[in-house]
């Protein structure tokens, strides 16, 4: 009976459209987050992050673990599906809530995972992500563990093609931004955040 149910999970998986698979992928990712939450945790990231975003009181680990799960749940993700899996946990869960911490955590967990995917023109997407970032502690690791070893790859005309949106984001009224292109075409006196894993917290 286990083979038969797997074989039928499968041809499913094959029928769903790419829109139907990031929606199951997104509720897949949502729900574990909350089961691996705790109210403790929720807690103190709300209060240290001043209200802006809600929390489910997941771990870092369990945001790594929730994200390997759901790759090896929906196979095959390819550019496409990766981006706008990334973009569906940035938003919000539902209409009317608040963007929710762990969610965009995983989002960029996700994007650092598959970074070998991204494209030149991803950095459109990206510059949203940092605009409505709204702490450090996601504008950090998103440049070091996912546009900094991003653009690190880029060569030719695709390298020219990010270096103009950088040159724009220096000169953007949005300090995100600056500061942005500050980390990734650093100055001598550029103080640079951390580089690396994103680590855990003690949430």
């Amino acid at each position: 009976m286990d083979a038969v149910l797997h074989s039928a999970c499968v041809r499913r998986a094959h029928t769903m459209s790419s829109a139907e698979v990031v929606a199951a992928a997104a509720g897949f990712v949502d729900r574990t987050l909350q089961n691996e939450g705790a109210w403790y945790r929720a807690d103190d990231v709300e209060g240290r992050l001043g209200g802006g975003l809600t929390s489910y009181g997941s771990s870092v680990g369990a945001v790594r673990g929730t994200i390997r799960d759901a790759l090896r749940k929906y196979k095959d993700f390819d550019h496409d599906d990766v981006v706008q899996l990334a973009s569906a946990l940035w938003g919000q869960p539902r209409p009317g809530s608040r963007a929710v911490y762990e969610r965009r955590l995983a989002a960029i967990v996700l994007l650092q995972t598959k970074v070998a995917l991204l494209r030149h023109s991803d950095l459109t997407r990206i510059e949203g992500f940092l605009r409505s970032a709204g702490t450090r502690e996601l504008v950090d690791p998103l440049l070091a563990d996912v546009v900094a070893p991003f653009l690190a790859r880029l060569t030719g005309r695709d390298r020219q093609r990010a270096s103009v949106v950088l040159a724009r984001w220096r000169t953007d009224p949005d300090l995100q931004l600056r500061n942005a292109a500050a980390f990734l075409e650093p100055q001598p006196t550029a103080q640079a955040p951390p580089q690396g894993d994103i680590r855990e917290r003690s949430l």
